[in-house]
């Protein structure tokens, strides 16, 4: 699985960016909050990405926060969502737009997005209610590749953000991959 992708931003067409990674182009797809956010053509840039392996297709989506991307991983578990649904969702609303959508039930302002219609906008309020809202929690502050490498090896075994958020803060600033993770793993189990 590709989880993350640092490189030089070769191409911007919305919704797909083009990131050179060390001569290798890879085609993202990003929603509109994180193209809007995106540095200049070929400046640096990292993505944090979710791979979708289909029967006709290879996907990659990407994403600036650790917040948007579990928000992504979130609404493609939905029934009738899929990878295309969650992205306009996210290019029609913020993380904090729509978790604030959430709490509030207001069906009015998911059917406004493209795509989504009032059955669909009815499963996402009751599918992620308590899920998403204001307790969603910070991201991960990651301040060095190193925890960026910790968060998403948690995530990978099957820890939430949110609780890689907590773990992280526990952590020294200055540690390693593997002795991170140990000290990670060592907290979460208590």
């Amino acid at each position: 699985m590709i989880g993350r992708l640092t490189g030089l931003l070769a191409e911007k067409s919305p919704p797909l960016v083009l990131v050179d990674v060390n001569g290798v182009g890879y085609e993202v797809d990003v929603p509109m909050s994180t193209f809007f956010n995106l540095p200049g053509l070929g400046e640096r840039v990292s993505l944090l990405t979710h791979f979708v392996v289909r029967e006709d297709a290879q996907q990659l989506f990407g994403f600036l926060t650790a917040e948007e991307r579990s928000t992504f991983r979130l609404l493609v578990k939905i029934s009738g969502v899929g990878p295309r649904t969650a992205l306009s969702i996210l290019s029609g609303l913020s993380v904090s737009e729509l978790a604030q959508a959430i709490a509030a039930q207001e069906s009015g302002r998911l059917v406004k997005v493209p795509g989504i219609g009032k059955k669909t906008a009815e499963r996402l309020l009751l599918e992620l209610k308590g899920k998403l809202g204001p307790d969603l929690g910070a991201p991960a502050q990651v301040t060095s590749d190193a925890q960026a490498d910790i968060v998403q090896a948690l995530v990978a075994l099957g820890y939430s953000e949110k609780e890689a958020a907590a773990a992280l803060k526990a952590l020294p600033a200055d540690v390693g991959v593997s002795e991170g993770i140990k000290l990670a793993l060592k907290a979460l189990a208590r």
